[in-house]
């Protein structure tokens, strides 16, 4: 009857082992989001997180991690509330990186206490980089005249559709310099005692995770399952924390009922789509 008793509870709560809770980190990292193009940020971590660090009686929270990274913001919010969680929970964060963890996606994984990531994971691209188009003779050449009325002189920096200008260039590489220095203070933070006197390290350039383990970027190599159960028994169990779900399941976000939107959503699809490929592919995936 006992045994019958113990099935039934939750696996939580059961005695046999124990319970791990795993958070999974997967995809580029910017606000919104859509059915074509789901987004990693703190909006769509937030619940999640919390749910992984209420395990009462788990040492600590494992957070696999395959990120080419993105917004700088959305990647240091889900860092922050990484770190509040654990320190008010008083939870160990081990980190684990699947295929990559570059950019803001190991910023993100610098809220662990510890980094572990498979001798081929790429990790690092500690910097910071913008892109865009420019279309200024595309409009000359279909005859489309470009107007803007603005209120402030700088209003229009780095519009797209007329031709760069030196100053705004080197406005944009200011901005660009004061959010690497910040992405730089995180890495020596939380890397402190074990980063390499290496000057490649803070130059964007990205590495195995052999190559990351030598410079200090990581704390060791392996897979989470046993890693997990070597630190804490045979009988440890991972436990996947997944988001709510409503009565008839997750809305998908962005449905319209209409031709017209179904039309927009899938062309913007696409394009995010080409976007999501090229953050991907800069690593080889």
């Amino acid at each position: 009857m006992a045994g019958l008793l113990r099935k039934l509870m939750p696996k939580r709560f059961r005695k046999e082992g124990i319970v791990i809770p795993v958070v999974r980190l997967q995809g580029a990292i910017m606000t919104g989001g859509s059915q074509f193009r789901p987004a990693l940020n703190l909006a769509s971590t937030a619940q999640v997180l919390e749910k992984a660090f209420s395990f009462k009686d788990a040492p600590a929270v494992a957070i696999s991690i395959n990120s080419p990274g993105g917004s700088p913001v959305q990647s240091r919010l889900i860092f922050t509330r990484i770190r509040e969680l654990a320190r008010e929970k008083q939870k160990k964060v081990i980190v684990f990186v699947e295929d990559v963890a570059a950019s803001g996606g190991y910023m993100i994984a610098l809220a662990g206490d510890e980094i572990i990531a498979d001798p081929t994971s790429i990790v690092g691209s500690i910097g910071v980089v913008s892109g865009g188009f420019g279309f200024p003779e595309l409009l000359k050449k279909i005859g489309v005249e470009r107007r803007v009325y603005t209120a402030g002189e700088n209003k229009v920096i780095l519009d797209p559709f007329q031709p760069e200008k030196e100053k705004d260039i080197e406005y944009l590489k200011t901005l660009q310099l004061e959010i690497h220095q910040v992405f730089i203070a995180m890495v020596r933070e939380r890397r402190a005692g074990k980063l390499k006197d290496d000057a490649t390290v803070f130059s964007g350039l990205f590495w195995t995770g052999t190559r990351g383990l030598e410079l200090g970027l990581i704390d060791g190599l392996g897979d989470m399952r046993q890693e997990l159960k070597k630190r804490y028994g045979s009988k440890t169990k991972l436990e996947l924390v997944t988001p709510a779900r409503g009565l008839f399941g997750r809305r998908i976000p962005g449905i319209s009922s209409s031709l017209e939107g179904a039309a927009s959503g899938f062309a913007a699809g696409l394009v995010e789509t080409a976007e999501d490929k090229a953050l991907w592919s800069r690593y080889g995936l």
